[in-house]
């Protein structure tokens, strides 16, 4: 691993934490029985899909948004989205005072779309990619002059999710381990941060789907590129890091210590393991650190922390998962 870049610092991200004490929960952390009797070491979970809107993006859109200055906010929030980013931003819009529209791709699933709009915002739904999506936020800052805050690649989004971090180390000194769901990078960017800022020798390992896995691809790229965004149960893993990525590629290429791949029957396995034995509802992109432990595919050393990051998964497909039957979203996904 290569010496960390100063992008984001600890010091933004105490003071993100700072500004968003207020607005956020702390969320609570669970000793699973189960999880550390298979693998011979305590492994600790972070619920934050208890979170506010159900997911750590809360944390992200909730510091960004609260260091907007009178006129950007006047003028509204605009973000793309697979879903979590869109609701923590619709939900801390709202609170702000401020318009606020989501653009998606036909790709997110019909839950997350209503939960935004629940929120009050108005969602468009634009193409079969973020990065088709993006366009329309494009043309809509440019012709409207709203302000973009995008769902990871932004300071303050950054320094937002850190927040976890410091958080959940301060509720388990001893961790050695911590998995980390990795999508754009926004969350996992904050978090290797935080952690290592504090505790420099501390393991942090990404986990993303095999299917279409940005992130994955623009590391063994060496650079950021294009990759196809395919269905999958992680749907909120889902989308590109884009070709102008200014701060998350960089620093979880400098950060974190591994990237590991789940499949989507792991992932399923995942999602019913933390409902009938840790008693969560937890969505697939919240489920991919317990899905590298089921599987083998990481093998921690020491005291191991897992993020639960989502949980606004459909119910009706949830209750699908945990009663075994075996979802192929591909088949599904028009």
């Amino acid at each position: 691993m290569t010496a960390p870049v100063d992008l984001v610092t600890r010091e933004d991200i105490e003071r993100a934490r700072e500004r968003i004490s207020g607005t956020v929960r702390q969320t609570p952390v669970q000793v699973s029985t189960s999880l550390s009797e298979r693998t011979g070491v305590a492994v600790h979970l972070k619920l934050e899909h208890t979170q506010i809107t159900g997911s750590f993006k809360f944390r992200g859109a909730s510091n960004a948004v609260a260091s907007l200055n009178d006129e950007e906010r006047s003028r509204g929030v605009i973000g793309v989205s697979t879903g979590n980013h869109g609701r923590g931003l619709a939900y801390a819009a709202k609170t702000a005072g401020a318009k606020c529209i989501i653009c998606m791709s036909k790709l997110v699933p019909q839950a997350k779309i209503d939960g935004i709009r629940a929120q009050g915002a108005e969602v468009r739904i634009i193409g079969r990619s973020q990065d088709e999506a993006q366009l329309e936020v494009d043309r809509l800052v440019r012709d409207e002059g709203m302000t973009m805050i995008p769902p990871f690649d932004h300071r303050d989004v950054i320094g937002g999710q850190g927040t976890l971090g410091l958080e959940f180390l301060e509720q388990v000194p001893e961790l050695e381990t911590v998995l980390v769901p990795v999508s754009g990078g926004g969350l996992v960017s904050g978090v290797a941060a935080a952690l290592k800022a504090k505790k420099p020798g501390i393991r942090v390992v990404g986990v993303s789907m095999e299917r279409g896995a940005a992130m994955h691809a623009c590391l063994q790229a060496g650079k950021p590129v294009e990759v196809e965004e395919l269905a999958t149960l992680a749907d909120s893993l889902g989308g590109g890091i884009g070709l102008e990525n200014r701060f998350t590629f960089a620093m979880t290429r400098d950060l974190i210590d591994d990237l590991v791949l789940v499949n989507e029957t792991e992932i399923a396995e995942a999602i019913r393991h933390i409902y009938w034995q840790e008693r969560q509802i937890v969505e697939g992109s919240g489920a991919v650190g317990v899905a590298t432990l089921l599987s083998g595919k990481v093998s921690p050393n020491g005291v191991t922390g897992v993020i639960l990051s989502g949980g606004n998964i459909d119910m009706t497909q949830h209750h699908r998962i945990i009663s075994g039957e075996d979802v192929d979203v591909t088949r599904e996904v028009a």
